[in-house]
């Protein structure tokens, strides 16, 4: 979950009744009306479904956009349907109709088909035993944090905790018309904690399972098993009453035998063009075999041909015959031979068909511990169920659904690329930050819930707020605030959640090195900080579209404990920043928290004015205003590197972000659009001149030496446009300093930053 406290990304509040919900639902609908694949129309179709819910509940003030209660009538703590952009539809996510598993429970248990009637059967004796005997084995799915509310009540009412379980009845009983808060019983044990994984068997075998039949494909297999052998029939006919040196054409009269054969050919075309719809070059009138079959027709009824129609069966049959061969030549026969062969090949949906056979015979519900034994080459077995030709070979594209099954520790995913950028990462850090929160309960059968509900939890979407509020805690949710006397505060569940907080930080920091860490990995990291009693004042990437000018404490907190770290580095002169006075604003004082509105302001005030945009008010302005923040804060590396305790090897981060910053320059080239590249290229040199910073001092220079090799290997283009910043970068370390300008050595070395409200010196042509 993304516990972003300040303004997200997105239209503001204001503009939500306009443009940006309704070119949502104009795109939503385009879709759902015109693309060509069936799923991708349904899936449009539920998005516009969500959307219109938006834009209704805008319309009658049943939403309030920007608050942290959007919907009328559910507190803070029911998980809202969240769309794009952080709007709520006015829907729960633990809500709609009855799903399969509360159908079935209704018939089971004799009562009438709705939440009530179920949630009233919970409460029952035998409801509570189903319960309790779900909360000892842990065989079921919590998949929203609301479904963790009954089972909540279930283990506290054996507990002899009475009073807890009555008041949390009392906070979801209002709503159990219309929320589920019991979960679907599984037969898969609970996940191992120190492994993630991307997708559940089950949701993998769906994709896998989506995987359509291509219409081009299965036309040219068509053509290349059907039509092609009767078009070499209908040319062998014709070859009969042909002279093939001169090619005249009926030069000999045509036998019964040749009108019997002929008689065949034409009745097999028609049950053909029947039974095989998805060619259709057979029935174009200008094709060879359109031409031979129609005169075929004409000569058997007795029609004679005249000069063109002649001319054109003499054109077709010398045509094919130059292409190919004649039929059994050994030239025609190899090349039929390969196409047949080609015709075989299983295709891409033949082959998802196997795959889904072999990841249904695994629980659905977690990851695989194995994938390769479910990516083998067909066996014998599968060919005889499947008709899929034993030996064939698991293409890449169905391979790569799989793996993202894998259930590993999460730097076996970031080596195997199954996790390919820190986003990604954030989302599978619930897996390992639910199971150390939970560590804190010493009941079992607790920990297990809990950890099963902040999984959950961690999927909740974001709303879109305004005016510094924060997401739902966790700790908001009233079956989390039932339990949490049974937590145990100590050195142990701290000591956990403390390694599991530098576990996550030094793989955020080694698996991508040059990229920012997103709002969601920050959530994951802060929530980790508060198990582990770290109290840090945590940044998160802050929206310029919707920025209203302030900061919040903890981005001064964030600056003060850069400064502790960075003071008199080579960050702090490459960036020109004096920590030490900084520190001095708030006389030392660590505890964030306290710090004057009035010394906040003024780092508002130092973002802004040392972005240089005097009074200028706009997008560009605010991300300037943003990215000087993100300069002084580090944007949570000091961090990373601080109080978290994160140790990697600093020089080898230096040479991949500046790997990455070469990778993103080459890509401004002939680019019409290249201002988020060059801001990403920029994000990625700040991260670089951090890890640069941490390096020994023989180890820096030997970086610095690596740069221009490193440029070398790049397109020309690169070194030419980067060759401001590396001069820049030699400036600063051989002990100058960037003037007032962000320049050095008469304006030939530059300061590298992203944002700009002009044209940006990195795309000038050089």
């Amino acid at each position: 979950m993304d516990h972003n406290e300040e303004q997200r990304q997105g239209p503001t509040p204001e503009s939500a009744g306009g443009s940006y919900v309704g070119g949502q639902l104009a795109r939503a609908l385009r879709t759902a009306t015109t693309h060509e694949d069936a799923d991708t129309r349904r899936r449009a179709e539920l998005r516009l479904g969500r959307w219109r819910r938006v834009l209704d509940g805008l319309r009658d003030g049943s939403l309030h956009i920007g608050s942290r209660t959007p919907v009328a009538g559910f507190p803070a703590w029911v998980t809202p349907e969240v769309v794009r952009g952080g709007f709520a539809t006015g829907a729960a996510s633990a809500g709609g109709p009855l799903l399969p598993h509360e159908v079935e429970l209704a018939r089971r248990a004799g009562v009438p088909a709705d939440r009530r009637a179920l949630f009233e059967y919970h409460l029952s004796d035998a409801g509570l035993a189903e319960l309790t005997t779900m909360l000892d084995g842990g065989h079921y799915e919590v998949t929203v944090p609301e479904e963790a509310a009954l089972l909540a009540v279930a283990w506290l009412a054996r507990s002899g905790e009475r009073a807890a379980a009555l008041e949390l009845l009392e906070a979801i009983a209002p709503f159990s018309d219309r929320l589920r808060f019991a979960p679907r019983s599984t037969s898969a044990p609970a996940p191992d904690p120190s492994t993630a994984c991307r997708r559940t068997v089950g949701e993998a075998r769906a994709d896998v399972a989506r995987r359509q039949p291509k219409h081009a494909v299965e036309a040219m297999r068509e053509a290349l098993a059907v039509w092609n052998p009767f078009t070499d029939e209908l040319l062998t006919l014709w070859l009969d009453v042909t002279d093939v040196d001169t090619g005249h054409v009926l030069t000999r009269e045509p036998t019964p035998d040749w009108r019997l054969r002929g008689r065949e050919l034409l009745n097999r075309y028609e049950k053909l063009a029947a039974e095989h719809r998805l060619c259709g070059k057979h029935r174009d009138p200008k094709q060879n075999q359109s031409i031979l079959r129609t005169a075929l027709a004409d000569t058997l009824a007795g029609r004679p041909l005249d000069a063109r129609r002649l001319g054109l069966v003499r054109h077709g049959i010398v045509s094919m015959v130059g292409r190919r061969g004649l039929p059994g030549s050994s030239e025609h026969t190899r090349l039929r031979e390969w196409q047949a062969a080609d015709a075989k090949r299983p295709t891409h949906h033949d082959l998802a068909r196997v795959v889904v056979r072999r990841l249904a015979d695994l629980p659905q519900d977690a990851g695989a511990t194995d994938t390769g034994a479910l990516l083998g080459p067909v066996t014998t077995a599968e060919q005889a169920a499947t008709g899929v030709p034993a030996d064939a070979e698991i293409p890449e594209t169905i391979r790569r659904l799989v793996e993202r099954a894998l259930s590993a520790p999460i730097g076996t995913l970031i080596e195997r690329g199954i996790v390919p950028s820190a986003e990604v990462l954030a989302e599978l850090v619930p897996q390992l930050v639910a199971s150390t929160t939970a560590q804190a309960y010493p009941d079992a059968s607790l920990r297990a819930l809990m950890s099963a509900h902040h999984r959950a939890f961690g999927r909740r979407r974001s709303l879109l707020l305004v005016n510094l509020h924060h997401q739902v805690r966790a700790e908001e949710l009233p079956w989390v605030a039932a339990v949490s006397g049974q937590r145990e505060r100590g050195i142990e569940a701290r000591g956990q959640a403390r390694t599991v907080l530098t576990h996550v930080g030094e793989l955020a920091l080694t698996g991508f090195p040059a990229t920012i860490l997103p709002n969601p990995m920050i959530a994951r990291l802060s929530a980790l900080a508060d198990g582990a009693e770290v109290r840090m004042p945590w940044v998160e990437e802050l929206a310029a579209d919707i920025f209203m000018g302030r900061f919040s404490r903890k981005f001064l907190g964030a600056a003060v404990l850069a400064g502790g770290l960075l003071e008199g580095s080579l960050y702090e002169r490459y960036f020109g920043i004096d920590y030490a006075a900084m520190a001095a604003w708030v006389n030392g004082d660590p505890d964030w928290r306290a710090y004057s509105d009035a010394s906040v302001a003024r780092f508002g005030e130092m973002c802004r004015s040392r972005g240089d945009i005097g009074t200028e008010r706009s997008v560009a302005a605010n991300g300037v205003v943003i990215e000087q923040s993100q300069i002084l804060t580090t944007h949570n590396l000091a961090a990373l590197a601080g109080p978290v305790g994160a140790k990697p090897n600093w020089a080898d981060l230096a040479r991949r972000s500046f790997t990455a910053v070469c990778r993103l320059t080459a890509r401004t080239q002939g680019n019409p659009r290249p201002l988020s590249t060059v801001k990403d290229a920029a994000y990625a040199w700040r991260q670089m001149v951090f890890h640069l910073s941490l390096c020994g001092e023989a180890e820096r220079a030997e970086v610095e030496s690596w740069l221009a090799d490193e440029t070398a290997r790049h397109p020309h283009h690169v070194g030419r446009r980067l060759a401001p910043a590396l001069r820049g970068l030699r400036a600063v370390t051989a002990g100058a300093h960037f003037n007032a300008r962000g320049t050095v050595d008469n304006d030939t070395g530059r300061r590298l930053v992203g944002w700009t409200t002009s044209r940006h010196w990195l795309l000038e042509p050089r």
